[in-house]
């Protein structure tokens, strides 16, 4: 694992805990000389972790679509790649990555974890996939991938793609042996 791609809330959130983890997963990425693929911003967490990684001396792709990069882009960054759709840009940052850690987030920051799940769950990809579960943000969550499980609309197997640590470096552990295996109904 090299790249890491890193999705993210483009807001800061209600409580400060969600920047701390944000500055420290980008000191960290820097500091164990890996490279943070993420969505181009400079603000919210995506801007604190760029920027902690940046100033620590990591090195840093930002990609982001030509409509947002009127108000938010990081020009900072070590490579800034502009793309025409929000789609494009899911592509080139999974092209450009080896591995994926979700923090907290809103909409965009589901919709990229979950399109990353089902496209190890379809066999598209073999990137392990890390929830960094800041402050218990995505316990909801993860109760209602259990539910998915119990009313078999999710294999136990696959819902164990995902995995879940409240601490960066049991995380970055867990990723880095990604052992988990995909039970497909198709195949």
């Amino acid at each position: 694992m090299k790249n890491i791609l890193v999705f993210c809330g483009s807001s800061i959130g209600a409580d400060p805990i969600y920047k701390k983890t944000a500055i420290e997963l980008g000191i960290y990425i820097a500091k164990n000389n890996l490279r943070l693929i993420y969505g181009g911003g400079n603000v919210g967490l995506m801007g604190a972790i760029a920027n902690a990684c940046l100033d620590n001396g990591g090195e840093v792709t930002g990609i982001i679509p030509h409509f947002l990069a009127k108000e938010v882009p990081n020009l900072e960054v070590t490579e800034l790649i502009f793309v025409e759709t929000m789609l494009e840009r899911k592509q080139l940052m999974a092209q450009k990555s080896d591995a994926v850690v979700t923090l907290p987030g809103g909409y965009g920051t589901f919709d990229e974890l979950f399109e990353e799940l089902t496209g190890r769950q379809l066999g598209f990809h073999k990137r392990p996939i890390g929830l960094l579960n800041v402050n218990g943000f995505y316990d909801p969550l993860l109760t209602m991938m259990e539910k998915m499980v119990e009313e078999g609309f999710l294999k136990k197997e696959n819902k164990n793609l995902l995995y879940v640590s409240e601490n960066q470096e049991e995380l970055f552990d867990m990723m880095d042996k990604n052992i988990s295996t995909v039970t497909t109904k198709w195949l």
